[in-house]
């Protein structure tokens, strides 16, 4: 009976082992393919950045323009009320 048990024992034992070993198999496949889509999204995320470039200067002026519009905004509107107003 105990070289039962013991045979038993460590066909657990290998069991457990094989099992572990393929979850690990597994886990590698699936950082690997992982990995895989992180590059490509990095990849696209550089295009974007290269091609979002070129926008820098513009937005720049525009908020030049606007923060000027802003000083000049409240006077215009002064003088958009007394227009009405007469």
């Amino acid at each position: 009976m105990l070289e039962l048990l013991i045979t038993l024992t460590i066909v657990e034992a290998v069991l457990v082992l094989a099992v572990l070993v393929w979850y690990l198999i597994r886990l590698r496949i699936s950082l690997r393919n992982t990995a895989g889509l992180l590059a490509k999204t990095a990849f696209g995320v550089r295009a974007i950045e290269t091609q979002a470039g070129a926008i820098g200067p513009g937005v720049l002026r525009i908020n030049a323009v606007l923060e000027e519009l802003a000083t000049v905004g409240p006077e215009l509107v002064a003088a958009a009320d007394q227009s009405t107003d007469s």
